[in-house]
């Protein structure tokens, strides 16, 4: 009973966090400039899905078996890991942009004239 409310604790959890990802990736994705954009949070946030990914692995080979609620949660941890993986995508191309703006910017500024 108290793994059954633990997992659904788990799920809760990771929807929570998984709920704010894709808010977070279209805002990056309209911004079009990596300023203000973490890859150091996207990172330890991944590397928090990674781990949650490999407990229910351990988890399934220790006890040859997940409970279905089990399977959900490490259907969301996945869906959550890709959309971290999507923000990391976007946050290179945003960079990029970045450095094409500055180096357009540059030939025409004040120093370069």
């Amino acid at each position: 009973m108290l793994e059954t409310i633990a997992t659904v604790c788990e799920i809760v959890m990771v929807v929570c966090f998984g709920a704010s990802w894709p808010f977070n990736i279209v805002k990056a994705y309209k911004a079009r400039t990596a300023k203000g954009t973490s890859l150091l949070f996207m990172g330890l946030i991944g590397l928090g899905y990674v781990a949650g990914i490999l407990c229910k692995v351990f988890q399934w080979i220790d006890k040859g078996g997940l409970s279905w609620l089990a399977y959900v949660a490490f259907g969301f941890y996945i869906v959550n890991l890709f959309m971290i993986v999507t923000g990391v995508v976007i946050y290179f191309r945003n960079k990029h942009l970045d450095s094409v703006r500055a180096a357009a910017t540059c030939h025409d500024c004040e120093v370069h004239k």
